[in-house]
């Protein structure tokens, strides 16, 4: 053989990790039947988390180069999505947990005191890595998010946010983006046209719609108005800078442009990639937020309003986390300024040859 033989139990270090379940309950000889669900399934957690990790630091070594070849952008796209099959998968985990009763998880709770999710270390590494900032975080205890951990675990999430995140390289890579200008084409001019021709057509049908009364009229035209206002920014970089320095945007005036051109050209082969990589980061920050509120639910379906075992408001905190928890959120805004497929200005064609396989 090629290689030594290899025993599935000692391969998968199962000796360690199935006498790894150390109830306190069992320790305080008041023995709770539930805790082993808990244990098993928070380890689980951690044992995804550390795939995780794994998987979003080989997809950060392809993004923080200054130039990414073409043939890593695939395999970055595969494990991006990976990761968002992970945390479906640990959604539901919260199914299995839930078949513990509030009064169940009562019978060991305060044996659990000061221990809490917030000092899970991997957890708060996948956040950080991924760009959530810290001035973006919901203020936990009046300290920053990472004071409930050890002081080495401390240590390395600092670093790591003294680091490029994702978002951080993901932005430069979009900026680095070709096709948005060249002799024959400028995306941003040509899209301004498209957008202000849609608007101006819708206008002019609401005028002319003889089923509205003048107050109804004014008050669609007033809206569409409106919403054209909310372009102006997309078509003015100060502006756009403004608006940016006031927290309404994160991405760059390049990137944001980008990310706009990849969404609406999608279908173009060489544009394929970098929409699955953008619709894989939606699916993370989506499915992040999902299991925070399955997490806020079960808190409160297990806790009511009593404070958690790590001194937080419990499910208050938990649920104001979700909704600001969120790192890709320009790409969610950035449907705001999708127009319909039939208004998007068509490619020429040497720059459609130039999105081609075959070119």
């Amino acid at each position: 053989m090629k290689y030594p033989p290899v025993h599935y139990h000692k391969y998968l270090g199962l000796d360690a990790l199935l006498n790894s379940q150390h109830p306190k309950s069992v320790e305080y000889k008041k023995p709770a039947h539930d805790e082993m669900l808990f244990i098993v399934v928070h380890q689980t957690y951690e044992l995804w988390f550390k795939q995780i990790i794994f998987e979003l630091d080989a997809v950060l070594k392809t993004f923080q180069k200054d130039q990414i070849e073409e043939t890593e952008m695939g395999m970055a796209s595969s494990r991006l999505e990976r990761i968002v099959s992970i945390l479906k998968l640990i959604i539901g985990q919260v199914d299995v947990l839930e078949t513990m009763t509030p009064l169940d998880f009562l019978d060991f709770r305060d044996m659990l005191y000061p221990a809490s999710g917030f000092q899970s270390f991997q957890w708060r590494l996948i956040e950080t890595k991924l760009g959530l900032r810290i001035g973006d975080r919901l203020a936990y205890n009046q300290a920053p998010f990472f004071k409930s951990l050890t002081e080495e675990q401390q240590n390395e999430i600092q670093s790591v946010l003294n680091s490029s995140s994702l978002f951080d390289s993901l932005e430069k890579w979009l900026a680095r983006t070709p096709f948005l200008q060249d002799e024959n084409f400028n995306f941003w001019d040509t899209y301004k046209n498209a957008v202000t021709t849609m608007f101006n057509e819708d206008i002019a049908t609401v005028n002319n719609n003889t089923r509205l009364s003048d107050e109804d009229k004014k008050r669609n035209i007033e809206g569409l108005t409106n919403t054209l206002r909310s372009f102006d920014a997309l078509f003015d970089e100060s502006a756009f800078e403004k608006l940016r320095g006031e927290g309404q945007f994160r991405l760059s005036y390049k990137a944001m442009h980008a990310a706009l051109l990849i969404q609406l050209y999608r279908d173009q082969p060489i544009l394929q990639t970098p929409f699955r990589i953008i619709r894989a980061l939606l699916d993370i920050d989506e499915t992040m937020t999902t299991w925070r509120y399955r997490h806020a639910l079960m808190a409160m379906r297990m806790l009511g309003q009593k404070i958690g075992t790590g001194g937080s408001s419990g499910h208050k905190y938990l649920a104001e986390a979700t909704a600001k928890h969120k790192i890709f959120g320009d790409f969610f805004n950035l449907t705001t300024f999708f127009i319909p497929r039939s208004q998007v200005p068509p490619l020429p064609k040497s720059m459609s040859d130039r999105m081609s396989f075959h070119y």
